[in-house]
């Protein structure tokens, strides 16, 4: 059975998909109510529609043309289809893409462990499954999912993270690692001769992201040198992994149990290694109740925490570098904004809640870069019952049971309907971080301008605060300390797990 087969099927009992037939074969909508959604044909050959509407081998490496495939000609149309699309297959689930912001916000609000929610979608993560282990934040659902959160809440919540002692603690050892950092790059570019120098910032945001999360987060003492040689490589070839043994892997064989006989298995057994030996080395300053770790509340075992920590390790390497890359990406191709961000960073010399929150054009530059590109592209989530789901404007949709439901965010913000020059003051594909303030002079609260970047609801990102915090340490901290511009004026994305700039952030940097 094809992934996409059981990505279809799996919700659907017998007895279900057999009273569903006669209305599969003839197209008649299972959905209900006044955000009714309109139907995709699963192949339309000469009509120009960029991708098939599900993934496969040969185009799961570009998954936002996938979204972009239920929505081919609906700006043509009116009415709720126009962000409402849905693909229903002869004795399979349906499957219901929305890229209507009313919708995503319902549906988000409205996911739990309660009877009757939606859930979390664990199909498009089956490979993270396999690579961390299911017994995650990420996979579990229903109680385990309520269990894991309650964990992982203390030491990851804001009221945590910025209490006076634990922020100093943190900021004293992040001006650390970015001044050593910020040091490598002022060496590279005196060594190279020349006043300019062209860089792709991606692999070195990624090794400081990595490091601020084990040394600074964690506690634990691991060099530069091992970090960027050793462990970002493996964990970069470990997600590319995921990604591949999601769609590729159809009988959902675990390839640790394979042997090592070709030179791709050897290296994914090394890689492995390298992640576990990684996650040892987070979890050792437990012990010893260092760094946030005294924040844990929780008497688990070392051995139940571990795929949790493989989780956070994984996660943060590839949310935080996405948001991060991204906003210095935008600002590259921005100098007044990047000007703009500079004057207010300027004289920060000491890191406080304080000093970061007046830095407010930041913050904007921050809301700006995850509503035009956010790292959570998409938000899964599957109809545990026959469900209504109701807009905060009024608008209803009927959901049949066992719908695998992509939540669209890429598209949402994307589109002038939502945030356009009407909506917003601004081209909804133009960044424009001064949108958030014109945003605020008409009067729109914040609550009700959701750019979705951290997810919504009760699957929230649990990392949201620390990556907040750690993606406007660093933003901050490189504005202040040189000047760049992008090589190539078009900043398309590449997408995986999660979404970064596809020239790797190409910049040409010059000290202040």
């Amino acid at each position: 059975m094809s992934n996409f087969t059981r990505f279809l099927s799996d919700s659907l009992p017998g007895y279900r998909r057999v009273a569903r037939l006669p209305k599969q074969l003839f197209a008649i909508n299972p959905f209900e109510g006044d955000c009714l959604p309109t139907r995709v044909r699963l192949f339309h050959p000469g009509s120009g529609r960029p991708s098939l509407p599900f993934p496969h081998r040969w185009n799961f490496h570009d998954p936002v043309r996938i979204l972009e495939s239920y929505f081919h000609g609906a700006d043509d149309e009116q009415g709720p289809g126009r962000h409402n699309r849905y693909l229903d297959i002869p004795g399979f689930a349906p499957v219901l893409v929305t890229r209507d912001p009313g919708i995503i916000r319902a549906i988000a609000t409205a996911t739990g462990d309660r009877e009757g929610q939606f859930d979390r979608d664990t199909l498009p993560s089956v490979g993270i499954a396999r690579a961390t282990g299911k017994d995650t934040l990420l996979f579990a659902n229903g109680a385990e999912w309520k269990k894991q959160r309650k964990i992982a809440a203390c030491p990851f919540g804001k009221t945590t993270l910025y209490q006076p002692e634990q922020f100093c603690e943190f900021a004293e050892t992040f001006r650390t690692t970015v001044e050593q950092r910020i040091e490598l790059l002022r060496q590279h570019l005196s060594n190279s001769g020349q006043e300019t120098v062209e860089i792709r910032l991606e692999p070195e945001v990624k090794v400081v992201m990595l490091e601020m999360l084990t040394n600074n987060f964690f506690g634990a003492e691991i060099s530069y040198d091992e970090l960027s040689n050793r462990y970002v490589p493996a964990l970069e070839r470990v997600i590319d992994h995921i990604v591949s043994d999601t769609v590729k892997n159809k009988l959902g064989i675990p390839w640790r149990k394979l042997p090592g006989l070709s030179k791709r298995i050897a290296q994914a057994k090394r890689d492995d290694a390298a992640f576990d030996e990684l996650t040892q080395c987070v979890l050792a300053p437990r012990a010893e109740n260092k760094a946030l770790w005294k924040q844990f509340k929780s008497d688990a075992p070392d051995a139940k925490l571990l795929s949790n920590l493989k989780v956070f390790l994984a996660g943060a390497l590839e949310a935080t570098t996405s948001y991060a890359t991204w906003a210095i990406s935008h600002l590259a191709r921005n100098p007044a904004a990047q000007e703009k961000v500079f004057q207010q960073v300027k004289d920060i010399d000491v890191y406080t809640p304080e000093s970061l929150a007046s830095a407010t054009y930041l913050r904007d530059v921050l809301n700006e870069t995850l509503r035009l590109t956010p790292s959570l592209y998409f938000l899964p989530r599957r109809a545990t019952r026959d469900t209504w789901v109701t807009t905060a404007d009024g608008r209803k949709m009927f959901i049949p049971s066992g719908t695998h439901i992509l939540l669209d965010v890429w598209h949402a913000n994307r589109h002038e309907d939502h945030w356009g020059v009407v909506a917003a003051g601004y081209p909804a594909c133009e960044f424009a971080p001064q949108r958030w303030d014109h945003l605020a002079g008409a009067g729109r609260a914040t609550k009700d301008i959701l750019h979705f970047g951290f997810g919504h609801g009760p699957r929230v990102c649990p990392g949201k605060h620390l990556g907040e915090l750690e993606v406007g340490l660093v933003v901050g901290a490189f504005v202040k300390t040189f000047q760049f511009q992008a090589e190539n004026p078009a900043n398309p994305a590449r997408a995986g797990v999660s979404t970064k700039p596809a020239d790797g952030t190409l910049v040409r940097m010059s000290l202040r």
